[in-house]
């Protein structure tokens, strides 16, 4: 008897998912993602210093923020390869499903027993062998999938998405961002949604009154909140604290003044790592997270801070180029959404450290500690990669 075929038929399959796996690494965006691993990497060595002075002694390792720091980028890297292989137009069929776990998540940071709250927001959960993790950051990739779901709906039959469809997506938004706002009270992760919301409306071929309406609402919502003291009034003196840093020095300004020597003392090449005498002495707040770019400047100089501007800048262009390239519009505004949250995100994160934003606590994308944000903004450039490899398929 010849058992020839069933080994035959054997090799076939498994030469079909070789054949397989070398299209896939052939077809990856090799230049993004390898401006995201070095972003990481060099967030690992910047995260280092910034916690060698502080935090790490405290776990009894000099290396626990460092190993940690390089687990989340593997974790997150993990993830990316996962998003990236399921095609984005079946994902737009569970969207509706993980858009309302999102929003379950954000509730479940006020259960008892797993809700945690930290530096005064009630925004993370109790999560056994990850620690805690922030269910905002999940909510951005939700509502990108959702708000590209409904403005690409009537795409093939109408030139523009209908008014009804622009509404409907700004409720589906208001939602969490009102919660988030109020009862998180994280302003910095409502100020990446409305940016995101802005850019993929604006993208989508809607009027422009909705994009001008938008930008208006913001400024008016921004005001009244102030106004009727609907903000935290910590909230209130971030926000205006970059406006007069030398108004209170010792409250909503110590961030900043801090940040600012520290930068100004790196110079052109930087004091060297571990040298710098503001992030080894513990002199700014957060500086392994918040105001990781404090650490660059100081230790590693405008070379090393721009560095991180320029890998930034080239995961932006080749989202970009990803975005203008997809084949369909719900894949083209999944795409703008995720450009325009790691790009608003970097600027406002860079900013901040340099006292030409307000202070919102945001992570840097790829480089500051913290697993949620990791393993969000490496799913983000799975999905990237998942427009790429689909274009013309």
């Amino acid at each position: 008897m010849s058992y020839g075929y069933p080994t035959t038929y054997s090799r076939t399959r498994a030469d079909l998912r070789a054949d397989d796996r070398r299209s896939y690494l052939r077809e990856l965006d090799w230049v993004l993602l390898i401006a995201a691993i070095a972003l990481s990497v060099y967030g690992a060595i910047l995260v280092w210093s910034a916690s060698r002075g502080d935090q790490a002694p405290l776990m009894g390792d000099l290396q626990y923020f460092l190993k940690r720091h390089l687990l989340n980028a593997a974790i997150g890297i993990g993830l990316a390869f996962l998003v990236s292989r399921v095609d984005y137009r079946l994902m737009r069929a569970y969207t509706p499903v993980l858009y309302v776990v999102s929003f379950l998540l954000l509730l479940a940071t006020y259960l008892p027993g797993i809700g945690v709250k930290i530096a005064g927001a009630q925004a993370w959960l109790k999560v056994p062998g990850l620690g805690t993790v922030q269910p905002g950051e999940f909510m951005k990739i939700a509502l990108i999938l959702a708000i590209a779901m409904i403005l690409a709906e009537k795409r093939d039959a109408e030139s523009e998405p209908r008014d009804s469809d622009v509404l409907q997506a700004l409720a589906l938004a208001a939602v969490p961002m009102a919660y988030i706002l109020k009862y998180q009270n994280d302003t910095g992760t409502v100020l990446i949604v409305g940016t995101i919301i802005v850019a993929m409306v604006a993208v989508s071929g809607a009027r422009t009154r909705w994009v001008i309406g938008m930008l208006v609402g913001a400024v008016v919502a921004l005001l009244v909140a102030i106004q009727f003291h609907l903000l935290q009034d910590y909230q209130v003196g971030r926000l205006t604290s970059f406006v007069d840093p030398e108004a209170d020095p010792t409250d909503a300004s110590f961030n900043v003044r801090q940040a600012a020597i520290a930068i100004g003392n790196g110079g052109v090449f930087g004091r060297g790592l571990f040298q710098g005498s503001q992030t080894q002495g513990n002199f700014v707040p957060v500086n392994e997270s918040d105001f990781i770019m404090t650490v660059a400047g100081e230790e590693l100089g405008f070379i090393g801070a721009a560095l991180v501007i320029v890998l930034l800048g080239i995961v932006v262009w080749r989202g970009i180029r990803i975005a203008r390239r997809a084949d369909d519009m719900f894949g083209r505004l999944v795409a703008t959404g995720v450009v325009a949250w790691l790009s608003f995100q970097a600027f406002e994160n860079i900013g901040m450290n340099l006292g030409i934003m307000p202070v919102t606590g945001v992570p840097l994308p790829f480089v500051s500690y913290g697993g949620t944000s990791m393993f969000a903004t490496w799913i983000a450039i799975g999905l990237l990669q998942n427009v790429h490899l689909r274009h013309a398929e």
